[in-house]
């Protein structure tokens, strides 16, 4: 079977699986919706982009009898927080399976070099210290930035006369995140009333999702549109992420231009990224653990591996943060991911599918 065929039939399986984690999760809460229910309020969101009188517009094209308590329970308050799980878990399975890749590691993921430390000194300075935060960003655009300025810097560091060695840049990520960890550690000791949020943001939740972060200017969906066009870059990218790993002069020996590669791979993959954890806060594991889990069922090729890890991260991470949400007392879903990750990590270490790539 081709290589397309075999990426298209694995992807269409994982959309749909992820539709349906959907649909179950927007029926599930401390007010139960029927199923049938929650499928006919999730169609009701689904929107169609038209030009109407030379304006641009969205129209919805189903339209059901429902109760409006149901309606309102799936559309106003689950549907934007499954659909931000879905978004930022698509962009760290994308990212995390880029930066096992890159790196030839199977330990890695998409904090490696830094991302995560920055966004969340970032953020941290903004609720801490939001005089001292240039330009008076925001959390989130605080966390954004702090996660750009870190991966470049990192970048920056480990590069000399124009080539960037794997190992350097590892070994200088990992000098990095200790250091902003330690920043953030003092500006939790300085936060005072603000811990409980601080140290909440830390553990990764999707609680604050609304619409606006999905058409936030004129109409138009800037986030999903700027996470899909980066995923579309790293695809773009797939094969020579494969000839990548047969080592760096053999790919050049292949006509890869490595050095060019690796920099677009790093900053698209950062950019994701940071744009993830600046909405979600610090969510572990699932740049870890669904790249691995996915790529012992399809295999290594990128162009396969790819967009499925990024549909299975969604779906791992809208149903994590159900079981979050659904805790008689709801949790941050990083802790859930965390909880989950770490014991199937170590299965897998204990039966040892856990490969080199």
């Amino acid at each position: 079977m081709s290589v397309a065929r075999r990426a298209t039939g694995w992807s269409a399986s994982l959309a749909v699986a992820l539709a349906g984690v959907v649909v179950l999760s927007a029926g599930i809460g401390p007010v139960a919706v029927p199923a049938g229910t929650a499928f006919k309020a999730v169609l009701e969101a689904v929107a169609v982009p038209t030009l109407a009188g030379g304006e641009f517009a969205w129209r919805h094209p189903f339209e059901f009898s429902l109760r409006e308590s149901h309606r309102a329970i799936v559309m106003r308050i689950r549907l934007p927080r499954i659909l931000l799980g879905a978004l930022v878990g698509f962009a760290l399975g994308a990212a995390g399976t880029v930066m096992q890749g890159f790196f030839r590691n199977p330990m890695a993921d998409p904090s490696i070099i830094g991302v995560s430390s920055g966004a969340a000194v970032g953020a941290v300075a903004s609720i801490v210290a939001p005089a001292a935060v240039p330009f008076g960003l925001g959390l989130e655009p605080a966390a954004f930035a702090g996660a750009l300025l870190t991966a470049f810097g990192v970048y920056a560091i480990a590069t000399e006369n124009g080539r960037t060695p794997v190992a350097t840049l590892l070994l200088a990520g990992v000098a990095v995140q200790t250091f902003l960890g330690a920043v953030t550690s003092f500006l939790l000791l300085q936060s005072g009333e603000s811990m409980r949020r601080v140290v909440y943001w830390l553990m990764g939740h999707l609680d604050n999702a609304g619409w606006a972060d999905f058409v936030p200017v004129a109409g138009v969906p800037l986030l999903p549109l700027f996470v899909l066009g980066c995923f579309l870059v790293l695809l773009a990218y797939a094969r020579d992420l494969n000839v990548m790993l047969l080592g760096e002069e053999e790919a050049a020996g292949l006509g890869i231009e490595v050095e060019r590669t690796k920099r677009l791979l790093l900053a698209v993959s950062a950019v994701v990224t940071g744009a993830g954890v600046a909405v979600s806060g610090v969510i572990g594991f699932v740049g870890l653990i669904v790249p691995h889990v996915m790529r012992l069922v399809v295999g290594p090729d990128h162009r396969i591996l790819l967009p499925t890890a990024a549909l299975a991260g969604s779906a791992f991470l809208v149903a994590a943060d159900t079981a979050a949400r659904s805790a008689p007392q709801e949790l941050p879903v990083g802790i859930v991911t965390a909880a989950v990750g770490a014991p199937f990590f170590l299965f897998l270490l204990r039966k040892r599918r856990v490969h080199e790539l």
